[in-house]
Parts: C-alpha cells; sequence; structure tokens
C-alpha cells in the first residue's frame, strides 16, 4: 500500500467480448482492428492522465506538509528577534550587578537608568507601548480599578495613581494599567 489511490478498472460488462461478433448497427467503419487500436490510444491517454493525477495529489501533499513546517517554525521562533534584543539588557544588568559592589550610589543609579532606557527602546522597536493613564479618564477596556477615592481636585472617573503601568503590543492589549480611579466627594 503506497498511500496511493487505486487506479480505476474500465467498466468491461457492456463491451461486447473480442470473439463475439459486433452488434449489427455497429455499421461497417466500426472493425476489431480499428477498436484495438482506438482502444489502444485512450488507454494511453488513461495512463497519462492517471500519470498527472498521481503528480497532481504527491504535489499537493509537499505543498501542505510545508505549509504546516512553516507554520510551525513561525510559531516556534517568532519571538527570537525579540529575544535576542533582549539579551543585551540581560548583559547590562549582569554587569551593573556585577560592579555594584563598593560602588558608589549615583553611578550605579545611572547604569540602571541607562539599563531601562535600553530595554524601553528594545520595547518600542517590537511594538510594545506602555499605558500610564495618570490624570486621564478611567478606560475599562485598558485599565484595572483597584479602587475608588474621593478627589475634590478633579472630576469623577479620572486615574488618579498608577500602582502598575499597563502594555500593549501593536495595539493589543498584553496586560491592563492598575490604577486608583476618582470619585465624587460626598456633600455632608
Amino acid at each position: 500500500m503506497t498511500g496511493q489511490p487505486d487506479r480505476p478498472q474500465a467498466d468491461n460488462q457492456d463491451r461486447p467480448a473480442a470473439d463475439e461478433p459486433l452488434p449489427e448497427d455497429a455499421g461497417a467503419e466500426s472493425t476489431p482492428s480499428a477498436d484495438n487500436g482506438e482502444l489502444g490510444v485512450l488507454q494511453a491517454q488513461a495512463d497519462e492522465n492517471w500519470d498527472k493525477y498521481l503528480r497532481a495529489m504527491a504535489e499537493l501533499d509537499n505543498v501542505r506538509k510545508r505549509s504546516q513546517r512553516d507554520v510551525e517554525n513561525a510559531r516556534k521562533y517568532a519571538l527570537e528577534p525579540f529575544a535576542r534584543e533582549l539579551l543585551n539588557v540581560r548583559d547590562s544588568l549582569e554587569m551593573g550587578l556585577a560592579t555594584s559592589a563598593g560602588a558608589e550610589p549615583e553611578p550605579l543609579r545611572q547604569g540602571f537608568e541607562a539599563t531601562l532606557k535600553q530595554l524601553a527602546t528594545t520595547m518600542e522597536q517590537f511594538g510594545i507601548e506602555v499605558l500610564d493613564p495618570h490624570g486621564e479618564p478611567f478606560d475599562p477596556q485598558q485599565h484595572e480599578a483597584m479602587a475608588m477615592q474621593p478627589s475634590p481636585d478633579v472630576e469623577p472617573g479620572t486615574v488618579l495613581t498608577v500602582y502598575q503601568k499597563g502594555y500593549s503590543l501593536n495595539g493589543r492589549l498584553l496586560r491592563p494599567a492598575r490604577v486608583v480611579v476618582s470619585a465624587a466627594v460626598d456633600a455632608d
């Protein structure tokens, strides 16, 4: 069994046997030698068409397998460029920690700021945006309210404090910003 469909067999039930006489209405043009020649031509065409069919099926199977491999590789290695860029950030943090023993606080802080800037640049390069909604109206599609706090200084429903920034990837929310939202002040 090769996985190929079986070749269809010709239906010989309605065809007279070679030693049987032809029906009288067959006409004078049809002779056994003419039928054999025409049958040979038709058999050659059938063989050629069968070969084309098998080749087309094999090509279709190859395309399907190749597509599956491409999709699998795309899924498996989609983050490769991003991961490669993050290695630089990790290296920078490791070098900072290695040199931090006995270091002055100000140069150490500057090193961490430079590393954070490098990380922000990498994230921006790959379409990751920071959601820092301080002072903006609360949007339940982008923000997660952790608490409500009365505030006479701002309109109700405004973000007062950002506990944790949110992030989006090419417009799709990765993580909502966790915020404190202003509430109306009760008039006593």
